[in-house]
């Protein structure tokens, strides 16, 4: 481990030799010791270790430290064992046992597991802190969902869910649906969720298995699933809440339902697609109340936020929200209405589907089954004398068209486009095939949109970044950020180290020499590099004064920008 430190110039002769002293009288491993002395970080010792090695680096972070289900991994590495050794089962494949390691090098551990399982061990490195997060998390899983699953199978024949699989009435798939243990069942799959706070429930029959997931912060989180034969009362029970029809299993299907948690009401989109082992269906968690629509409170910091306002009370013109599917548009849009909405303007939407429904103002679903798309509702929309329109997604050459010609003949029109960053949104609608004469007295301001994961703010712990201790520090300098954040992971946050997302921001205000780039048809680059001279602060910039704020990681900014 020294000699592998050292190499990587990670460490000094003198620090080893520190180290090693002190080693002498403590039995922790050597890496851990120059961690605790601050030489060297947990991450820097995890990633030279897999390069010397040549083997995989796993971070919890990166989602791929997960325990394969039904495996019972559990029991073949048992708890206090995982503990003791800092090793972390993943799958097993024939004789063959994936583990993460602390020490790979420790040849005491890994002769003992492999006799104790039986299996050659297959290592991939993964930091300390990071192994003790998988640990708890897949060691210790939710009582509350084990004491509903024992339930239904205890409560359940198992041979009236045989025989479902195979039936076709109607009648019988309506009675287990409504059996109450599948009823407690699905109502605590749905409560739980939105007691963590999650944005999507997963529903995905395999072939021997049923997978249950949250979508939590981003990151899907498997939860205990009970047995596979449950899937179709399961999927059956969300189908009549949802109004759907139960006898189709061959086609997509989608819909929506309302629950009550705690004296409000938290609505949910239902979508349900065949696969080979059975429906998936996925339950979209829409929770007003979980949602600030309020400008203020979406993390724009002054100067952009009145930029964007000024942009929305305009009387006329076009906005774009821009950004990847889950971060956000739409929320923004959404608060953005609610700003501006009045008595005394006409505002009405266009959306695929209506995720949230706001007073006041009129809002259609698009229907392309039916020829109801947004090219058309738009049109229609045109003789309803709107004062302000708001279109989900432009997608096409068609929208496109009709949104700027909106936008030029006295109303306002906000829109999301899906690119990278602001500027690209301009080159974006130039190569659909919108005319620069008509993009460059239309356009007012193009903001791009990220989502990033905020520090746990229980276990979250300060450190400095020192020159030649990896790359991340590196970046940390060169930012002029001397004092960052990072989170061990804790039962508040669920062992991941992040709770909640906060979102950053890119506003490019387009100004009379940015008409001028559009008219000259100039690359995003060069839009980007006088947006930047104007004063816009880049999503990476953005991102980076989260961390040094302390509300985000080094990491979580890499990963949502670059």
């Amino acid at each position: 481990m020294g000699d592998i430190l050292l190499q990587e110039n990670l460490i000094t002769p003198e620090q080893l030799e520190e180290a090693l002293d002190i080693q002498k009288q403590d039995p922790r491993p050597l890496g851990q010791i120059l961690i605790d002395l601050g030489y060297v970080s947990e991450e820097a010792v995890a990633i030279a270790l897999s390069k010397k090695l040549s083997i995989p680096y796993f971070s919890w972070a990166s989602g791929m430290l997960r325990m394969e289900k039904g495996q019972e991994l559990e029991k073949l590495i048992p708890y206090d064992v995982a503990v003791h050794y800092l090793i972390f089962p993943i799958n097993k494949k024939g004789d063959i046992l994936t583990c993460a390691m602390a020490d790979p090098l420790d040849v005491w551990a890994l002769e003992h597991i492999s006799k104790m399982t039986g299996c050659d061990v297959q290592r991939v490195v993964a930091t300390p802190s990071d192994i003790k997060k998988a640990i708890d998390a897949f060691y210790k899983e939710s009582d509350v969902f084990k004491s509903a699953i024992d339930t239904v199978e205890e409560e359940v024949e198992s041979e009236s869910f045989d025989e479902l699989q195979t039936s076709r009435s109607i009648d019988s798939l309506e009675i287990q649906a409504e059996d109450a243990p599948v009823v407690h069942l699905v109502d605590l799959l749905i409560k739980q969720a939105i007691k963590q706070n999650a944005s999507d429930i997963h529903i995905e029959p395999q072939r021997e298995k049923l997978v249950l997931r949250y979508r939590i912060d981003g990151l899907l989180h498997e939860i205990p699933a009970p047995p596979k034969r449950l899937h179709m009362p399961i999927v059956s029970r969300i189908k009549i809440m949802s109004h759907l029809d139960i006898a189709e299993k061959r086609l997509p299907q989608d819909g929506a339902m309302s629950v009550k948690i705690d004296d409000r009401i938290v609505d949910l989109r239902v979508s349900t697609i065949p696969t080979i082992w059975g429906e998936k269906v996925v339950l979209r968690i829409l929770d007003k109340t979980r949602i600030p629509l309020e400008l203020g409170k979406l993390g724009f910091n002054s100067a952009d936020l009145e930029a964007f306002r000024k942009a929305i009370h305009s009387p006329y013109g076009l906005v774009f929200l821009t950004g990847p599917t889950g971060s956000g548009k739409t929320t923004t849009l959404y608060a953005a209405l609610n700003e501006i909405n009045s008595v005394h303007k006409n505002i009405m939407t266009v959306e695929d589907p209506v995720e949230y429904q706001l007073d006041g103002i009129n809002q259609v679903s698009i229907r392309p089954s039916i020829g109801l798309t947004f090219a058309r509702v738009l049109r229609s929309f045109l003789r309803q004398d709107p004062d302000i329109i708001m279109v989900g997604e432009v997608r096409d050459l068609e929208t496109a068209e009709i949104c700027i010609r909106a936008a030029l003949t006295g109303h306002l029109v906000l829109s999301t486009l899906h690119t990278n960053d602001a500027p690209s949104a301009v080159t974006r609608l130039i190569d659909m095939g919108i005319e620069p004469f008509l993009l460059m007295p239309s356009l007012l301001v193009v903001v791009a949109q990220r989502l990033v994961k905020v520090l746990c703010p229980k276990c979250k712990e300060p450190y400095e970044p020192k020159p030649g201790r990896g790359r991340l520090d590196e970046i940390l300098l060169d930012e002029g950020i001397e004092l960052a954040y990072r989170s061990k992971g804790c039962e508040e946050c669920n062992y991941s180290g992040y709770k909640g997302r906060v979102a950053i921001h890119e506003v490019l205000v387009i100004d009379d020499e940015i008409r001028r780039l559009i008219g000259q048809r100039a690359d995003s680059e060069e839009i980007k590099q006088l947006a930047v001279q104007h004063g816009m602060t880049t999503l990476w910039k953005a991102a980076m004064k989260r961390v040094a704020e302390g509300l985000t990681s080094v990491e979580e900014a890499i990963s949502s920008t670059l």
